[in-house]
């Protein structure tokens, strides 16, 4: 601005240059985290140890998991978050572990805990109803405003591959769609093998997929199915939720009554939207 206009610049210098007073309680939880960053470290090497590279299996996009023994739960949900497995394939292989390595696991994520640490979010187990859940990344930005359930996330990647419009192939857009993703994907993995591995996500597109573990209680999955699968949202999130209704009218059959849902089949009306 002084470049521009030098006494313009001196006129407002005073409010834009005045000295920002932080409260000292608030720069207190502005400060690194030493206790989630050593666990999320050791516990991404118990992960790889644990999978010893195994190729990630394929998993359906939304999964209503079956109740564990709290051990298995938290030792699985913990490796959970730093891994790109589905829970189901990180469980069978906790699992068959012994007891002493669960309590390992969860002992790792116990070590670094300071006098004033909360627990890590995977430590709120014991919730009823819990998703695997596989979507966009683009999808998963609006599924993430839900607040009245746990989320344990995994880290972006392009390993599970991305969605493909429908839109597209009438449009003849479909191949060039297909080589910007993986020129994408190759532009990340360039980023992420010169050092710049924790900002090369911003290069993945949102089209590409992520995994994301979702416990809560019956309310918030009547409450979620039934507010995202209204005509008015989007296609990726419409499915998602419809099919966590689906999933738990299978398994709770006497309860699927009581969803209010919108058949996310039906063709929707642009106009009543």
């Amino acid at each position: 601005m002084r470049a521009k206009d030098a006494a313009l610049a001196e006129e407002i210098a005073e409010d834009l240059l005045r000295p920002v007073r932080v409260s000292p309680t608030l720069v207190k939880y502005a400060n690194v985290n030493e206790y989630e960053q050593a666990t999320r470290k050791e516990l991404q090497q118990a992960a790889r140890e644990l999978m010893k590279g195994a190729e990630i299996a394929k998993a359906r996009n939304v999964e209503l998991l079956d109740e564990d023994p709290l051990d298995i739960e938290l030792a699985t949900t913990l490796l959970y978050g730093q891994s790109h497995y589905s829970y189901k394939q990180l469980r069978e292989a906790v699992a068959a572990k012994p007891p002493q390595y669960r309590a390992e696991i969860i002992d790792v994520a116990m070590r670094h805990r300071g006098k004033h640490d909360e627990l890590l979010r995977p430590f709120c187990a014991g919730q009823k109803f819990r998703f695997d859940i596989l979507m966009d990344i683009g999808g998963f930005r609006d599924m993430h405003r839900h607040r009245r359930c746990v989320q344990v996330e995994q880290g972006y990647t392009t390993a599970h591959g991305f969605e493909e419009p429908e839109e597209l192939r009438p449009a003849e857009m479909h191949d060039r769609y297909r080589e910007n993703m993986r020129r994408a994907a190759a532009a990340q993995k360039s980023l992420e093998g010169a050092g710049w591995a924790e900002h090369s996500h911003y290069v993945i597109p949102l089209a590409y997929r992520k995994r994301c573990l979702f416990s809560m209680d019956f309310a918030e999955v009547v409450y979620i199915s039934e507010l995202r699968t209204t005509p008015a949202g989007h296609k990726s999130y419409r499915d998602v939720a419809y099919a966590m209704f689906e999933t738990t009218a299978k398994n709770y059959p006497a309860l699927a009554k009581y969803f209010r849902v919108t058949d996310v089949r039906e063709p929707v009306d642009l106009l009543k939207r």
